[in-house]
Parts: structure tokens; sequence; C-alpha cells
């Protein structure tokens, strides 16, 4: 075990956490937490889950091993730097550079450049014949400036936002106004758990997104849709990534033709650019949630999205699933989706 920060994504308030924490429990890694800080977590975890993380987190952005955390004083983080050891961390010769970051406002009387210099200095007299590197160090000494805070270490790994913005809706070949953005759908696949190898089902699988990045962290993936345009619109997205799914069915979800999946992750049809078929979306979520539930074993999971004002955590509920958690993402003045998660008990 050891101490590693986690630089959480701003752009949600707790999916980030409940991302990280569901990668590490998916991926069989104990941890404990040490302390939640805006968009930093620390935990207690073994050194090997940083390689899941890297493959699998969309809100995470990137993970580092843990030199100290002290008050986010200038002189307070000198004195805490003067008796770092870095005999494990850093070699002779090996080349090193220092970055120092402010989350959001906060520290704002710290100067960063000011900081970066110190703690060099301090690095290259513990060292012998170290040296700085500005462009292509070996390693990268970062920290962080939060709620009062300075969390200071060595970076492991970065997970770079490009891949997902190459996915969004509008840079697909097949293109629907109601698709959900790659980052949120790959979050939803993390919230449902499934491990390399599981099958994944959408049963309204629209432009495949979740086949898409249940399939790029290891999933087998099968996907519904009762549109033939949709159908095709997905196996087109798919060729594109290169994606192979298990299948995409021209089906209707209330009546799956499926008899076993490892979990469902899924975004049904609402909205003006959705076709429900003449029915409520709240028929469909209920008629969908109770359609797949015999297919789920004890213990697997749904990650449903809704508008928030369906109260999908209650329709999950009467069908006999237990609600495990519900985040809301702000859309737009007249959408606010709920991202819930159901276990079959």
């Amino acid at each position: 075990m050891a101490k590693l920060f986690f630089l959480l994504s701003g752009e949600h308030e707790t999916l980030p956490v409940s991302e990280l924490k569901a990668i590490l429990e998916t991926e069989g890694y104990a941890f404990k937490t040490l302390e939640k800080l805006d968009q930093i977590l620390r935990l207690d975890v073994d050194l090997k889950c940083v390689e899941a993380v890297k493959r699998r987190a969309a809100f995470t952005r990137l993970c580092g091993l843990e030199l100290f955390t002290c008050k986010a004083e200038t002189n307070e983080i000198l004195k805490n730097m003067r008796v770092v050891n870095l005999k494990d961390v850093l070699a002779n010769e090996e080349t090193f550079v220092v970055r120092v970051h402010h989350v959001k406002d906060y520290a704002p009387n710290i100067d960063s450049m000011f900081l970066e210099r110190e703690l060099g200095e301090l690095i290259l007299n513990k060292k012998e014949k170290t040296k700085v590197n500005l462009k292509n160090p070996n390693k990268t000494f970062t920290g962080f400036l939060t709620e009062e805070k300075f969390i200071f270490g060595m970076l492991l790994a970065e997970i770079p936002p490009k891949p997902f913005v190459e996915r969004r809706p509008k840079k697909k070949p097949f293109f629907h106004p109601s698709a959900m953005l790659a980052k949120l759908t790959r979050c939803m696949v993390n919230l449902a758990r499934p491990k390399a190898g599981e099958l994944v089902l959408d049963p309204f699988c629209g432009t495949g997104s979740t086949l898409t990045e249940a399939t790029l962290i290891g999933c087998r993936t099968i996907g519904l849709d009762i549109q033939r345009r949709m159908v095709k619109g997905t196996l087109k997205n798919l060729t594109y990534f290169k994606i192979e799914p298990e299948g995409v069915i021209l089906a209707d979800a209330r009546n799956p033709p499926l008899t076993k999946v490892d979990c469902v992750v899924t975004d049904p049809p609402y909205g003006r650019s959705s076709t429900t078929l003449k029915r409520s979306t709240g028929q469909i979520v209920e008629e969908v949630l109770a359609a797949v539930k015999d297919m789920l074993g004890k213990g697997q999971r749904v990650c449903m999205a809704a508008p928030k004002t369906l109260n999908i955590k209650k329709t999950g509920e009467t069908l006999g699933y237990k609600h495990l958690e519900s985040h809301f993402v702000y859309v737009h003045r007249s959408l606010t989706r709920e991202i819930a998660v159901f276990e079959k008990v």
C-alpha cells in the first residue's frame, strides 16, 4: 500500500470520486480514503492500481505518489521538502522538473513559479549529479494548492483528455443531437463495474457510445435499438473507431432477445430529438428496468440516465432493485440528467 493522490476533473462535483472508487473496487484494489479535497482525492492503495485507473478513468486527470501534504504556506512547504527522503523516487543522474498548480483560485498569495524554483533547488541539493530538464525529464514532481493544503509528490500517470474529445458526438460519422459525451458515457460504464471480458448491454444503443467506451476498457458489448436507422448509425460509428461488438440487434428493449448479461448501461430516449414511439419516458424506463432484471445475477448492476424530473430512483426501487447512488448532471435549462446506479438483490 502507498499514499497516492489523484487530481480529479472539475467538470462535476460527485461523479469523479464515485468513478475512481468504482474502478478500484471493480479491479479488486482495497483502499482507504485519507482525505477528500477540492479536485484532489488522497488514498492509501496499492501502487499497481495506477494502470487500471489510467486505462479506465474518464474524470481522473492524473495520479501521483505522495511525498508530503501540509498547510498551503510557503515556509511550511519548504520545511517539509527539506526532510523528504528521495532515495526511492529519484536516482543519481536522473533529470527532473517541478510543477506547481493552483486548483481553482486557492492560495492566490503563493507564487507557483517561485515555489517551483525553491523546491527544485532543495531537490538538487539532496541528489548528486541530478539535473533539471524542463522539456523531457526522467521524473516530474508535481504539487497542488487546494483548500488551504499543499499536496506534493511524483507524477505516476496522466490521463490525456484528447481521446475523449476525438469521440465527441459531432466528431463521429453518424451524429444524433441526443448523444451523450464520451466522458460521461465512460463514467457510466465504470459505475456499472464491469470487469474486462464481461458483457455490457445497452438496450438503447443510439449512436454506439456505450458500446465504444465499454469495449475500449476491455469489455464485450451488445447493443439493441428499435430503429433501423440507429442500428445502422451505431455500426457506422463502431467501424470508424475499429470497435467490434458481440452484436448490434434491431430489437425492442422491452423484449430483449437475450438471456444473460453482466451489466446494463443505457441512456433511454427522451426530449424533442428522440423517438419514444408514443410512449412516455417514464413508461420506457419502467419497462426496460423490468425487462433486463431477469438477465442480471445477484449483485450485478444497471447504470441508467434519465431526466431528474422522472425520479428513476423510485422507479427502480419499486421494481425491487437496490438503489446505490445518483448523480445529477445539468445539461440545459430544461434538462438535468439523473445518473442512477441500481443493484439486483
